[in-house]
């Protein structure tokens, strides 16, 4: 699935997912819906994915997090810009990645396990996540982009 050797047109981001990915999928307990529609953003159906998360152990901590977001865009209908989301993963987040704002790049298909690969491929771009668990914890994710 989603390997159509396009693995380089990350254009130098492979290393900020690289290092942070094992920190970021697995486990179960998501949210991911199937398949997206064949719409104009390719929901469910992209081969790469370029994505934020918040990673925290516990589920009151990450609802924390969330509540900022909440309060600040998300409650209002809008869509949460990347350098605040980057401010609330540097802030909460438990993960490596969370000292770069959370972000984990570009990546494909298969590079993340379980309901954190189901959630980022099938949040359209520029939405934000509701929290979910997976075995590292609490996530959620901001999807800045898909590319086949």
């Amino acid at each position: 699935m989603g390997k159509d050797g396009k693995g380089k047109e990350a254009k130098g981001k492979g290393k900020q997912a690289a290092g942070s990915s094992d920190d970021a999928g697995g486990g179960k307990g998501g949210k991911g819906k199937g398949k997206g529609g064949k719409g104009g953003d390719d929901l469910g159906t992209c081969t790469f994915v370029k994505a934020r998360h918040v990673l925290c152990e516990k589920q009151g901590k990450i609802n924390e997090a969330y509540k900022k977001l909440q309060e600040g865009w998300l409650d209002n209908g809008d869509k949460v810009p990347p350098a605040e989301f980057a401010k609330v993963a540097q802030e909460f987040s438990e993960c490596p990645s969370g000292k770069k704002g959370g972000d984990l790049g570009w990546f494909p298909r298969g590079k993340m396990a379980g309901p954190f690969q189901e959630v980022a491929f099938n949040t359209p771009v520029g939405a934000t996540s509701a929290p979910f668990k997976s075995t590292h914890g609490y996530h959620f994710i901001l999807c800045e982009g898909r590319k086949n």
